[in-house]
């Protein structure tokens, strides 16, 4: 009788081989696709940011910052009790359980669209000058830009990461008309609006791409099942964009609107970076937790290697740009070029800490270690507003900066303590059961 080895030409030890093999190529894919969303989501942050830059000033896109800043607490406020869970827990899971999750995930996503979208609405108008109409475009717009998040980090936990840059590809197109017209316009609200409502266009393909309908009516349900890692997720990714928001709050009162556009610009210039980490765990959460079925012994190396690529990447992207020559950051931000470039230094050294800090973030969320990426990100939380606030008060935008630039590297060796603890308490626990099975 003819073995499997014998019909294929291959023998078994060959084909033993070819299984690691492919999984190397399956994991390859996956992050290859996860770097073509994340450049193109890089892509449309860094457009937008320049584009609005250049159009309205450094004062009025200071004010456009203070909306986007606020978006991103709203936007940590979905991830947390919508998407991040999903992303843990159904990763790699059969296609009926992942649409189950997916309807019900995105149907939070939506309602914390419209919650805080109403909450906007209700604040913006006694906000007054240029900043009032800003928040309230902006009310108008969060659900659609929450739920186009949200499919992002549905196709990922699918590992169909082609669509959810197929997504942003969507959302890139759709952006370019939006942002002719709020020129045309010329307010900080137009282009608020013309981000949003872009966004949304993109919020409708994802139900066609994925032939799932929202279910706002399953939130309840999903926050309930979801709740042991929801809610510490919540308080965890609020933290940092909290943060992020009372510094840029802090820094407007203290030195002043332009100093926030001015850090702002700066950080659009590590913009493909920036935007990478903000939406790192699209990728490197789901293969960090099929790393963790898989391989469990190499999840620190994994973390490592991702963390340490990110900050050399950052660093290698500033030195770049400090030898930029003046005309060329003048094309790019225009009249923001010069109180941008003096930060160049402090922001990248912050960048790179971030991005070292992230590997170790996706390891304690594949973990489930909820407790003590919460107690991480607290800690580092409170040193980014300290440094933040603390060096605006001593010495302005460039101390703020250096500050905050300290602060990051501080939280990125908090981090990777607590991962190395909690592997080893892992392997404590995982021994018992090999030893009886």
């Amino acid at each position: 009788m003819s073995t499997e080895g014998d019909r294929t030409g291959a023998p078994p030890a060959d084909r033993a081989g070819d299984a690691p093999r492919s999984a190397k190529r399956a994991l390859v894919g996956r992050l290859s696709w996860g770097l073509a969303d994340q450049a193109a989501s890089s892509m449309t942050n860094f457009a937008v940011g320049i584009y609005v830059a250049r159009s309205l000033g450094v004062t009025a896109f200071g004010v456009f910052s203070l909306a986007w800043v606020t978006y991103g607490v709203v936007l940590n406020v979905s991830r947390g009790l919508a998407t991040d869970p999903l992303v843990v827990r159904f990763s790699g899971v059969s296609d009926t359980s992942w649409r189950g999750a997916v309807a019900r995930s995105t149907g939070t996503a939506l309602g914390v669209g419209a919650a805080l979208g109403a909450a906007c609405l209700v604040v913006g108008p006694g906000l007054g000058g240029s900043v009032g109409p800003a928040f309230v475009c902006l009310g108008v717009v969060l659900p659609g830009l929450l739920l186009q998040d949200a499919w992002r980090f549905s196709f990922f936990a699918a590992g169909a990461g082609r669509k959810a840059f197929v997504n942003d590809l969507v959302w890139g197109v759709a952006l370019v008309p939006a942002m002719v017209v709020a020129a045309r316009v010329g307010s900080v609200a137009a282009f608020v609006l013309a981000w949003g409502a872009s966004a949304a266009v993109a919020a409708a393909y994802g139900c066609l791409q994925s032939g799932i309908r929202p279910r706002p009516t399953g939130a309840r349900g999903w926050l309930r099942e979801q709740r042991d890692l929801g809610y510490r997720y919540l308080v965890e990714n609020v933290s940092l964009s909290g943060a992020s928001q009372l510094r840029a709050y802090g820094l407007g009162a203290i030195v002043g609107v332009g100093a926030v556009g001015a850090v702002r610009g700066a950080e659009l210039l590590l913009g493909p970076f920036l935007a990478v980490l903000m939406g790192l765990s699209l990728v490197t959460v789901p293969e960090a937790a099929r790393v963790l079925r898989q391989a469990p012994h190499r999840l620190g190396a994994f973390c490592l290697v991702l963390g340490g690529g990110q900050a050399a990447g950052a660093l290698l992207w500033g030195g770049a740009l400090l030898l930029a020559p003046d005309r060329l950051g003048e094309l790019v931000l225009g009249d923001v070029w010069h109180s941008a470039a003096a930060l160049v230094v402090p922001v990248t050294i912050g960048v790179a800490g971030a991005g070292l800090g992230t590997g170790a973030a996706a390891g304690l969320r594949a973990l489930g270690a909820a407790r003590r990426s919460l107690r991480c990100q607290l800690f580092a939380s409170a040193c980014y507003v300290g440094g933040g606030l603390g060096g605006a008060a001593a010495a302005g935008t460039v101390g703020s900066a250096w500050g905050v630039a300290a602060a990051t590297v501080t939280g990125s060796a908090v981090w990777w303590l607590q991962l190395r603890s909690a592997l080893r308490e892992h392997h404590r626990n995982i021994l018992p059961e090999v030893r009886t099975s």
